[in-house]
């Protein structure tokens, strides 16, 4: 792997490192400093959002919904810095029932997830995000 190869490969590492970090602090602010203005939000499930203003609309809708907070973070990084992944469990509450959802009575759940990242000019230029929705709501709902 050559040195450009290698810096790359750590910028981005840190890029995600810095766009978790951000997340469990709840600094919705800090998450969008690491994504493009035309970043692609694909949801899980969901529609596809382009654009930080969407991206930012849907932090604030699940800021509303719940409570979460990601542990055991493992980040993987392509040989030239440009895609990236991240697999981790999200531990969470559910505060306020979101449409189309069971009700919310302050629930807890722990559920495996994984991202993955297109990454441009050094930040975030794509966010897909992969959970099992029908886990979720057993866990819920249980």
């Amino acid at each position: 792997m050559s040195d450009a190869e290698s810096q790359a490969r750590s910028a981005t590492a840190a890029l995600i490192r810095r766009y978790y970090e951000a997340f469990n602090a709840g600094d919705s602010d800090g998450m969008l400093a690491c994504l493009t203005d035309d970043v692609i939000h694909d949801v899980n499930q969901g529609e596809r959002r382009i654009g930080i203003d969407k991206f930012k609309a849907f932090n604030a809708r699940m800021d509303h919904h719940y409570k979460e907070k990601l542990e055991n973070v493992v980040v993987m990084v392509s040989k030239d810095g440009a895609r990236a992944s991240a697999e981790f469990n999200v531990h969470g509450v559910y505060k306020a029932t979101d449409s189309g959802l069971p009700e919310a009575k302050g629930q807890t759940y722990i559920l495996p997830a994984g991202t993955f990242f297109a990454i441009r000019d050094g930040k975030i230029a794509r966010v897909t995000t992969y959970y099992n929705l029908t886990d979720w709501i057993a866990q819920v709902s249980g």
